[in-house]
């Protein structure tokens, strides 16, 4: 069976880029579940995806993961918000820094299978309502754990 080099999932019948497609179609949509938990799923994905990580090498991902564990999505809300704030080129006098261009996962990322993947979450390819904002939890727990590990 083929795997996802970088999460270690398995590739079929869907790749992680084809869930992740889907996820952000219902993201988008704002309804609930998947929409407010938007940013928790895209740090998720960016994380298990390293080649994908912004120039911060995965450090806001990983702190928006960890405001959701400790204090769900109120706290998200708050940590988003700074970032925005900090993020303003108008408030630090020049351009935005543009993420996603992909670099290497910083050193100490993890480099083997994650316990619990986009696959898990996408049950079958269509990411159910019911369980999905329990599923995210287990995700992101998984997640910043093994990065924890590998960090």
């Amino acid at each position: 069976m083929e795997r996802c080099a970088e999460c270690g999932a398995p590739a079929e019948p869907y790749s992680c880029d084809e869930l992740f497609q889907v996820l952000l179609g219902l993201d988008h949509a704002r309804r609930e579940p998947w929409g407010p938990l938007h940013g928790v799923s895209v740090s998720c994905y960016l994380l298990q995806h390293p080649g994908r990580l912004p120039a911060d090498g995965g450090a806001r991902a990983r702190d928006l993961l960890r405001a959701y564990l400790e204090g769900g999505l109120d706290e998200v809300n708050q940590v988003v918000g700074r970032a925005r704030r900090g993020n303003n080129h108008r408030v630090r006098g020049g351009s935005a820094r543009r993420a996603g261009d992909g670099v290497p996962p910083q050193r100490g990322a993890p480099r083997s299978r994650f316990s619990v993947t986009l696959h898990e979450v996408a049950v079958d390819g269509s990411f159910p309502a019911a369980g999905f904002a329990e599923r995210v939890r287990g995700w992101a727990a998984a997640t910043l754990g093994e990065w924890g590990r590998g960090a």
